[in-house]
């Protein structure tokens, strides 16, 4: 393994030098610091990072922070496949991603400060709260960043297109005669939560369906077992709704659970349609109908818009990334 001696002895200088020229002290000349760095290069000296560092002015490290309070956290399959996406491609640009949290070595700093401790050249943020001061911090910084899962008119976002995605589930529901629709929705502190409601009440009036009040259900975090209690609270009702959208996979799969539990069945008297198309929905049992998220190109196009700002200074973009509908066995005509 080439040693900072071998450096020395290849290029005449001491060790004391090659170290400063690779620490970038202003007493090293421009022409030593050169020699030294193309010595690095040609012997694969191991802070080979450091002498790019140098010659690009960049890190070539990317934090990824990922904002949440609402208890869902990485188990969630859809933050798993963005991030997984998202660390492809920057990968192979030649970038190092370092997992920033607000606790180091036992001091509590702001996500922002972790970022400029550790000297990255740009941040995505996985988030979905909305008014997050750490997100909104970051935003305002003049740190290259981009925000996935959540809007913004002042920085990169990237997102599902929900409204249009929840005009794809009434309308498949509609088409399969279904009138009496209901909600399971998610948490209104969610981003996603809120557009995906006002995407369902938006393609209900599209339809000319009425919006029952009680059919809307609050499903919570996203869960399985929130899409449990929500659709319980669905079955307690006189006049039962037909069909169910919910704002979640999970959800979803947890109204499908009271469904069966009440002695009921899914397709045969409730249809029920999902939002994300997370690995398990095509293994249920029934499988189940459900808007596609394309997970990989969200992580992708994240990836994309961070380093071109990175390298250019854009102006901030939005990227509202297209879904799809994806018809399985939990839906049926009436």
């Amino acid at each position: 393994m080439t040693t900072i001696y071998d450096i020395a002895k290849k290029t005449g200088f001491s060790i004391t030098t090659v170290s400063r020229a690779l620490n970038n002290y202003s007493d090293v000349s421009e022409k030593t610091k050169k020699l030294i760095l193309d010595a690095v290069e040609e012997m694969h000296y191991y802070p080979n990072s450091v002498a790019r560092t140098l010659s690009t002015k960049k890190s070539w490290a990317l934090g990824i922070i990922f904002v949440e309070d609402l208890g869902i956290g990485m188990k969630h399959p859809f933050f798993n496949s963005v991030i997984e996406g998202f660390k492809k491609s920057v990968e192979k640009k030649g970038y190092d991603l370092i997992f920033l949290n607000r606790n180091v070595g036992g001091v509590k700093m702001s996500y922002l400060d972790h970022a400029v401790h550790r000297g990255v050249d740009g941040i995505a943020v996985v988030s979905s709260n909305y008014d997050d001061s750490e997100v909104e911090k970051i935003i305002a910084s003049t740190l290259p960043n981009v925000i996935i899962d959540l809007h913004s008119t002042k920085s990169n976002v990237v997102y599902s297109d929900n409204l249009h995605g929840c005009e794809l589930a009434i309308e498949h529901l509609y088409s399969l005669g279904h009138r009496k629709i209901a909600h399971i929705a998610g948490h209104p502190k969610t981003f996603v939560g809120l557009e995906r409601l006002k995407g369902f009440k938006s393609a209900m009036k599209n339809h000319g369906l009425d919006i029952h009040k009680p059919f809307i259900v609050d499903g919570g975090l996203f869960s399985a077992e929130g899409g449990y209690n929500a659709m319980l609270k669905l079955l307690q009702m006189k006049d039962r709704p037909t069909a169910v959208f919910a704002a979640g996979d999970n959800m979803a799969f947890g109204a499908m659970k009271a469904i069966r539990e009440a002695g009921l069945k899914v397709p045969e008297d409730f249809s029920v349609i999902g939002f994300d198309d997370i690995e398990l929905a095509g293994e249920y049992t029934p499988s189940l109908t459900t808007i596609k998220q394309d997970m990989d190109r969200i992580g992708e196009k994240a990836a994309e818009v961070l380093l071109q700002e990175i390298d250019h200074k854009f102006e901030p973009s939005t990227c509202i990334i297209p879904v799809e509908l994806i018809k399985r066995e939990s839906t049926k005509s009436i």
